[in-house]
């Protein structure tokens, strides 16, 4: 049976509605429609796979993708491969006719953990990394995960939006910047590690500790109002963000098809 979960107005009645709060007497904010998680999907099991020295699962041993699969899909996209042990995502991968892209996951629901990668950008590429992501039918990844942003941060222009730099590499994408900045230039390897428990997420950037922030605070919730993701401007996102996790406080980890080329090895899941 479908796990429906609906919160709001139904799609019928999805109309502006008056709002007395922080929005201001007379103003109008969108309620969020309703939405359906795809529990459908195969899922991995974590038990099987192996442990490296500090305890942590290999998610990928630049071998295998066993556990990974597209969002919302039961498969990888075609345009994911593995290249000399690293996972890439490629924009033309050779010798694929009508490559088919999208964003990749694997397949566990994580709550509190350790999640560690090392990646590199190609010349002013774009991508990011999603956690306690929900699969969401019809929607993309980020409705319901915040982003660790990866970034050419010299080249991209994206590195000059936001605010305070806080759409450049590591940050919480458009809400906190990664500060120090030591993302290293296009084609270098880097060393992110994010870290969840209990609500609190650190996001660090080659060694350093860079952004911090607890979810499901007041806090988060201004956060969230100050960017694209509000209330008045994406109701849903809104929502699901709030309530990052759902219920449960868990979701997948994925990384990002934004159309530029990507490569990824040494992921790595410590479960707290």
């Amino acid at each position: 049976m479908k796990n429906k979960i609906a919160y709001g107005l139904s799609a019928a009645m999805m109309v502006a509605v008056l709002a007395c709060s922080a929005q201001g007497k007379g103003s109008f904010v969108q309620q969020a429609p309703n939405y359906e998680l795809n529990t459908s999907l195969p899922k991995a099991d974590i038990k099987t796979f192996k442990k490296n020295k500090s305890g942590a699962y290999v998610l990928f041993d630049g071998s295998s993708l066993n556990g990974w699969r597209g969002y919302n899909k039961d498969h990888v996209p075609t345009k994911w491969s593995i290249e000399d042990g690293s996972l890439k995502f490629s924009k033309k991968p050779e010798g694929v006719e009508k490559a088919e892209g999208g964003d990749i996951i694997f397949a566990h629901d994580f709550q509190n953990f350790e999640f560690e990668f090392e990646w590199k950008i190609s010349h002013a590429g774009n991508s990011g990394v999603f956690f306690l992501a929900k699969e969401v039918k019809g929607q993309p990844i980020y409705i319901s995960s915040p982003e660790y942003q990866l970034l050419d941060n010299d080249n991209h222009p994206d590195a000059k939006q936001g605010v305070d730099g806080n759409r450049k590499s590591g940050s919480l994408y458009d809400m906190i910047p990664a500060k120090p900045q030591n993302g290293k230039p296009a084609g270098e390897w880097n060393k992110a590690k994010i870290v969840v428990n209990n609500g609190k997420v650190t996001h660090y950037q080659n060694g350093a500790k860079v952004v911090e922030y607890t979810l499901w605070t007041p806090e988060w919730t201004a956060l969230l109002q100050s960017s694209k993701f509000s209330q008045a401007k994406w109701p849903l996102a809104f929502e699901l963000l709030n309530h990052v996790g759902g219920k449960t406080k868990s979701g997948v980890v994925g990384f990002q098809d934004h159309g530029d080329d990507v490569w990824i090895k040494n992921v790595t899941m410590k479960v707290l």
